[in-house]
């Protein structure tokens, strides 16, 4: 003990304590000498962010806090220098002390916290160690009653000891913020009550009307709210309540998806990968002539504008293309030009352009990375990506890889152009890639006319380089961005038709032709955004709202979001994984009118077949 007291008087930032509550002390000691120490004690009584991710109430809190350990000192001496042994020795204690616990106190616990001083330190051997943060403290000791607020504010990491220990708890498994598996919750009695539950709108029975519309209108998406509730005014009035709200309210489009989001972050940690897919597309308003704070989307041969939203979204996908849910979304109104700014395109500020967005998807997506150090997530863009501050911005925090197509054939440091570059390199593999059929598409405001296309297997050559593109004018003063890019293109492509040719950006390093081969198929993932805006559309017919402001029109588009994710999802998953229980998916009656139905259509095709 005197030891241990002296090492974390003398080094530790907390010192020796005192530790309140049931208590475990530990002195690390090598054939060198002691390498630090550890100390267990009583858990928090309240933490905001740790009974969120448990998902236990007050009186569950109370009776199972003590299955709850605190790790309330961990010590390596400062002139202790081994790789990897701050993780190594966690994993150590965490063995050891489960048993000592069990041994002296005569029960087992089932979970182990431990705080962070971020100014001091990162946490990152307790990632590697498989803990996972939680959240953050508020600033406030055991002992602050009186809300002085003295202490710095700490990561919260936790570490289960029991697996299962949710359960033991008497909670259901999918409580709590822990990993979901892609159907989790999708059954029709429950999933609008878990993607909506919950929303932070000010009031829970704004919560609660939330669930109730979104359930209504998912039975029913290509229909009006008032077509969906059959004569039941009540719930027709409640919808429009909630949905005309007045704008500076706390009926955001951000509030309404907030749920999902957290249950979309849920099931991307339980996956390796996750292709986080970025993409605009322009929603069109023009005929709301009355409807206040809509933006320009574009212009027909005439001159007309065209008004609307500008729609731009992070969507999560498995690398099978599993939908996982809308991880952010913005809704801008886009304006005019002003014709009286002189300023340069490139003098412009990267915050005050149009594509600033993508900037701030992949921001986004580089805090998520934060919650789930053990899921590897690349975000896939196109070519509107392509522009030098999106790579500046990732190489500051590389928690995230960027998969994005190129546009622009940039030059290198050694004043070769990027494109000619990797074509003059060897083929490094023969690879087939189905090219979907393409319906023809005549010219409408921005979109180009498209030829139609029959589907096929093309044949193509695969090269890849790793090369070092200079930066641009106007950023001359920083380093040039090391980046792979892999080309893909058609050897012989079909009589008439254009030639499949790409030209892929990754920070992913490319080791061999696999690898490059593997971002291609991750880059083909990113058309499940296309589909997803084409459900929305055509499925939830999104377009077709009207309400008085943009404000309003963003609370509708914001519910369809989550619709069209799981009418998509639940279409997908009947494909890929037709052996999934139908209860899953749908209700009791649902079940029986699709019985029903598949009855009938199997009689007829028995009928039709003895006729011939």
């Amino acid at each position: 003990m005197r030891i241990w007291n002296e090492l974390m008087i003398r080094e530790h930032p907390r010192g020796a304590g005192p530790l309140v509550g049931r208590q475990l002390r530990y002195l690390i000691h090598s054939e060198h000498g002691w390498l630090g120490a550890a100390g267990f004690g009583a858990a928090a009584l309240q933490l905001r962010d740790r009974e969120r991710w448990i998902g236990w109430d007050e009186e569950t809190r109370r009776a199972h806090l003590h299955r709850v350990i605190g790790l309330s000192r961990f010590l390596i001496r400062s002139e202790v220098h081994c790789h990897n042994l701050a993780s190594h020795l966690l994993a150590m204690i965490l063995r050891t002390a489960t048993g000592d616990f069990e041994n002296r106190y005569g029960f087992r616990p089932w979970l182990v916290e431990s705080f962070v001083d971020t100014s001091c330190f990162l946490g990152t051997c307790y990632r590697a160690a498989n803990w996972v943060r939680v959240g953050h403290t508020q600033g406030r000791g055991r002992q602050d009653r009186h809300w002085e607020i003295a202490e710095t504010v700490k990561d919260i990491y936790l570490y289960p000891i029991e697996k299962d220990f949710r359960v033991k708890l008497g909670l259901p498994p999918d409580s709590g913020l822990s990993a979901l598996k892609v159907a989790d919750g999708l059954d029709a009695d429950q999933w609008a009550e878990k993607e909506f539950g919950g929303a932070p709108l000010g009031d829970t029975r704004l919560s609660r009307r939330l669930v109730e519309s979104a359930g209504a209108k998912a039975s029913e998406p290509d229909r009006a709210f008032s077509g969906v509730a059959k004569g039941d005014w009540p719930a027709v009035k409640g919808y429009y309540r909630l949905i005309d709200h007045p704008d500076e309210t706390a009926v955001t489009m951000e509030n309404i998806l907030l749920p999902h989001r957290e249950r979309t972050i849920r099931r991307m940690k339980a996956r390796q990968t996750v292709l986080c897919i970025q993409d605009g597309s322009d929603l069109d308003y023009s005929s709301l002539d009355r409807c206040e704070g809509l933006g320009v989307i574009g212009s027909n041969q005439t001159g007309a504008k065209s008004r609307g939203l500008h729609l731009h979204t992070t969507f999560a996908v498995t690398p099978e293309g599993l939908p996982l849910g809308v991880l952010k979304a913005q809704c801008m109104a886009r304006g005019l030009e002003d014709k009286a700014n002189q300023r340069l395109h490139r003098e412009t500020p990267i915050e005050e352009k149009q594509n600033f967005c993508w900037v701030l998807g992949l921001r986004d997506c580089m805090k998520v990375a934060e919650q789930m150090p053990h899921t590897r997530i690349i975000s896939v863009m196109d070519r509107e990506a392509d522009f030098f501050e999106l790579f500046d911005e990732q190489r500051q925090n590389p928690s995230v890889e960027l998969l994005v197509r190129a546009k622009h054939n940039r030059s290198t440091i050694e004043g070769e152009k990027l494109f000619d570059a990797v074509k003059d390199t060897q083929v490094r593999a023969r690879i087939r890639i189905e090219v979907a059929r393409q319906s023809a598409r005549s010219k409408k405001s921005k979109q180009k006319a498209k030829a139609k296309r029959s589907a096929r297997t093309a044949e193509a050559s695969l090269r890849y380089l790793q090369v070092e593109l200079r930066p641009p004018v106007d950023h001359k003063d920083k380093p040039p961005v090391v980046l792979w890019v892999v080309h893909v293109v058609e050897d012989n492509p079909p009589e008439g038709e254009e030639a499949i040719e790409w030209y892929l950006l990754t920070t992913m390093n490319i080791e061999s032709a696999q690898t490059a081969e593997k971002c291609l198929r991750w880059y083909c993932m990113r058309w499940r955004i296309e589909d997803w805006h084409r459900v929305l559309k055509s499925g939830c017919r999104i377009e077709d709202a009207a309400h008085k402001s943009a404000e309003r029109l963003k609370r509708a588009i914001a519910i369809n979001l989550v619709i069209a994710w799981r009418i998509m999802l639940m279409t997908l998953l009947g494909r890929e994984t037709p052996e999934l229980p139908s209860e899953i998916l749908f209700s009791d009656l649902e079940i029986e009118v699709l019985s029903a139905y598949a009855k009938k259509k199997a009689s007829n095709h028995r009928v039709s077949l003895e006729t011939r």
